[in-house]
């Protein structure tokens, strides 16, 4: 028996999602050494939670501003091409931090605005990474495991990156961070050209980008059940999902640690993170999901409000594993639900529409975390993250319970109509 006879490994049938799997892979580990390396400069530097979350949103904001634009990229040009520049304009990046922090030149103003403009290169690269899942898979019916998969390596990096990253900094610096993260991008730029891909004809624009824009709105409001899991995750993602912003406080006063702390409470986020996704790509009731997320966002709450509660560092390790395992669903199950029920012909705009709440959500949601965390502490303001959790989860519980009482209603409506109908 071959791996690839597994259905969580089927995508590997495809050799250029292989080469796709492999180049992401170390990408990723990459740039979560980076992310670790620069929230731990920052802290360092300014001792100032608000900073956390400052730098949190000086990266991820722009990504939201300027994703729809790079939606319309991806969809106009050369993806593949997308990638490459990107990737390019990226370790480009990861250089220049290296050779401020090494220079003496790593100014808060200096790594803040290079995290803008990793922002906005996000914001094209993220859209083309993901349309080209697609199309990298020989059969359609691998896609769940190519979704899967990638969603695995993506909390595996999130484990294993900030732990190896903690190490290095204590015994290296920043600047090897920022290096090796550079030379990661080196791997999505092989691994492209090891592609074997039919060549994609140009594509024809049809109508203004605001127009199709609007249209995904209204879809999404007609279609109440959905526009209710987007508005959900924009709520997490704004109140709740912020929690690392306040990590490196917790490390440093908290625990009364250093880098390597902060290495290991994101170790043990990211290791419940994988199991969290382990459990999602083994989940095969599409119909459940919505009792998922709920399940999740609970215990993704109650994992904050422990963690919050104890000083014990073993038993802290506890909850930020908890803690890992019901947040690494939230944006996952999300997606999976969007691209089960979408129309075919919205599913592209209600996708994005998706990424842009949460685009948008988790810099400001940053932002008012590390604010708050000034005023009252990091403790307290973790607690009150992990009790909006618990309401969010039970107001949306209600609200999905309406809305499919609602429509099983309007099944049975129809259904009656139709029985009753001459024949």
């Amino acid at each position: 028996m071959r791996i690839t006879d597994i259905s969580t490994f089927r995508a590997f049938r495809s050799n250029n999602y292989t080469f796709y799997f492999i180049g992401r892979s170390v990408s990723q580990f990459g740039t979560w050494m980076q992310r670790t390396a620069v929230v731990w400069v920052i802290y360092t530097q300014t001792h100032s939670a608000f900073m956390l979350g400052l730098t949190l949103f000086a990266e991820q904001f722009p990504s939201f501003l300027f994703s729809v634009f790079g939606g319309i990229a991806a969809d106009r040009y050369d993806r593949y091409k997308i990638v490459n520049i990107t990737q390019i304009t990226s370790m480009i990046q990861a250089v220049l931090l290296a050779v401020f922090v090494i220079t003496g030149l790593d100014a808060v103003w200096l790594i803040l605005l290079l995290s803008v403009i990793l922002g906005i290169i996000n914001a094209y690269d993220v859209p083309a990474r993901q349309s080209m899942i697609n199309e990298v898979v020989t059969d359609p019916a691998d896609l769940p495991s190519a979704l899967s998969l990638s969603a695995a390596t993506a909390s595996l990096a999130k484990l294993l990156g900030p732990a190896l990253s903690g190490i290095i900094l204590q015994t290296a610096g920043a600047a090897v961070c920022f290096i090796i993260n550079a030379a990661s991008f080196g791997a999505v730029m092989v691994s492209i050209a090891l592609m074997r891909v039919a060549k994609q004809p140009p594509r024809q624009v049809r109508k203004n980008v605001f127009t199709e824009l609007a249209e995904g709105f209204v879809y999404l409001r007609r279609e109440a059940s959905l526009g209710l899991v987007i508005v959900m995750l924009s709520l997490t993602g704004l109140l709740v999902l912020p929690y690392d912003t306040l990590v490196p406080v917790f490390a440093k006063v908290i625990f009364r640690g250093d880098a390597a702390t902060y290495g290991y409470i994101s170790a043990f986020i990211g290791a419940g993170a994988v199991a969290g996704t382990i459990m999602l790509a083994s989940w095969k009731k599409a119909a459940s999901l919505r009792r998922a997320l709920l399940v999740n966002t609970f215990i993704l709450s109650a994992g904050l409000v422990g963690f919050a509660l104890t000083g014990y560092f073993p038993l802290a390790m506890l909850f930020a594993a908890v803690t890992g395992f019901g947040s690494v669903a939230q944006f996952t199950i999300c997606n999976i639900i969007i691209q089960y029920e979408s129309a075919p012909e919205m599913r592209g705009r209600a996708i994005s529409i998706l990424l842009t709440a949460i685009f948008g959500m988790l810099p400001l949601g940053a932002l008012v975390i590390g604010a708050v965390s000034q005023h009252i502490g990091a403790p307290l303001t973790l607690l009150f993250q992990g009790f909006a959790g618990i309401a969010i989860t039970l107001v949306f519980s209600r609200l999905f319970r309406k809305q499919r009482l609602r429509q099983e209603a309007l099944t049975t409506q129809t259904k009656q109509e139709q029985a009753s109908m001459p024949q």
